[in-house]
């Protein structure tokens, strides 16, 4: 809306911050409008207790959503202005964004917002078929922009082992209960008309077996099978991208969600 209110072009910005991913699909975002700006809160009614316990993936996922919007701000001529953990006394409030001067967009801006609503969390095998190499250097300075780094593993060696982390974080996960129970509280059938979450298709379950799909997930334990399929998908990749931060605190957990997020859309542009 070029001639609304400011609150009115905010509030249109946010139905692309909200289509950032996030762990479980829980979408832990609260977002609002505050001075002409967007205050960005972590909700705690949506964290994932077992599996994320200090709720690092909470975090990461609402800064995924401050990039999101970021990159919308940007793509309608905004330049947006970020503050990370603005309040020490408020631990939910994890940004406030407010619209700086007028931007000019790049044609990557563009590329980047038009990625917004066609990205999607794969859990298919990859293309057996090499990534290039520019592509790869820009995904690693991409993610150094936003002060996390990117590691980038081709060699089949190191894949394996980090294959066979993976499997062993399944077969550890999936022999807990409890994890079982909250995982199965986030998957439900293809035709509910839920819009969080994840449909029983993303685990390549069928129609009629996604109804049966919470029961199964929470009542036994399919690590070992997970472990396997996980371990191949892994191996098999092209290419394993792996990211770090010089620490491990929040304000680090919001610089890794961004730097994510930014990688994921690139991929997604190219």
């Amino acid at each position: 809306p070029n001639q609304g209110s400011i609150d009115a072009q905010l509030r249109f910005l946010l139905k692309y911050a909200i289509l950032a991913p996030s762990g479980h699909n829980t979408q832990p975002w609260l977002f609002r409008l505050v001075d002409e700006g967007i205050e960005i809160y972590g909700d705690r009614r949506r964290a994932l207790a077992v599996v994320d316990p200090s709720d690092r993936e909470l975090t990461m996922s609402c800064a995924a959503s401050l990039f999101h919007l970021r990159v919308a701000m940007r793509h309608f001529g905004i330049d947006p202005v970020v503050n990370l953990l603005p309040r020490s006394d408020h631990s939910d409030l994890m940004a406030r964004i407010l619209p700086g001067a007028a931007y000019e967009p790049t044609l990557n801006d563009h590329r980047l917002f038009m990625a917004i609503k066609k990205r999607r969390t794969n859990r298919q095998p990859f293309d057996d078929r090499a990534v290039p190499s520019p592509e790869l250097d820009h995904l690693q300075r991409a993610a150094q922009g936003e002060g996390a780094t990117v590691h980038v593993v081709r060699r089949a060696a190191m894949k394996r082992d980090l294959a066979a982390l993976i499997a062993e974080a399944d077969r550890r996960q999936a022999s807990n209960p409890s994890f079982r129970r909250e995982l199965a509280a986030w998957i439900h059938s293809n035709r509910s008309k839920s819009r969080d979450g994840m449909p029983g298709a993303a685990f390549g379950f069928g129609d009629l077996l996604s109804l049966a799909g919470p029961f199964v997930v929470r009542t036994f334990n399919w690590g070992k099978g997970q472990a396997a399929h996980d371990q191949q998908l892994a191996e098999g990749s092209p290419v394993l991208l792996v990211f770090t931060t010089p620490g491990d605190e929040p304000l680090d957990w919001l610089r890794a969600g961004q730097a994510l997020d930014h990688v994921l859309l690139q991929a997604q542009a190219y």
